[in-house]
């Protein structure tokens, strides 16, 4: 049995720490399949995979296969690398006007999938930060 983690130690570390002395002790040196490679997935997990590569193979985009709501958060995550590829202020205005659009969309007819957790894109912001990044990338 384990020892319980003592008062005011960092979790992480102490786990580590379980880790390390396990090891010392051998405990992990006898385990099934040391030294082989890792199983190939099967069940829904060959299924996903199988999805993933055809989809890729075949050049499209993974993001179709997201959720909305997890569609839309990628979106906003991957919008600074978006809208540096933009010429214009106001295509890049125009982008993130719809990119709100959608968002607000979604909220309104969110029913099913993971819960909706996107927050509108500042304009201003987004114009602001576009500009800083293309003023840095002339030098």
């Amino acid at each position: 049995m384990t020892r319980r983690k003592p008062p005011k130690v960092a979790f992480r570390w102490w786990v580590d720490r379980q880790i390390a002395e396990a090891r010392e002790r051998g405990e992990f040196d006898d385990l099934p399949g040391t030294g082989k490679p890792l199983p190939k997935p099967t069940g829904n997990d060959a299924a996903t995979d199988w999805v993933l590569r055809e989809v890729k193979k075949g050049g499209h985009d993974t993001k179709a296969l997201l959720p909305p709501a997890l569609a839309l958060k990628r979106e906003v995550q991957d919008l600074p690398e978006t809208l540096a590829a933009e010429r214009t202020e106001q295509r890049v205005r125009e982008l993130v006007e719809d990119l709100n659009r959608r968002i607000r969309q979604a909220y309104l007819n969110h029913h099913t999938g993971p819960p909706l957790t996107v927050a509108l894109v500042d304009v201003e912001e987004a114009v602001a930060d576009w500009r800083r990044s293309r003023a840095a990338s002339q030098y």
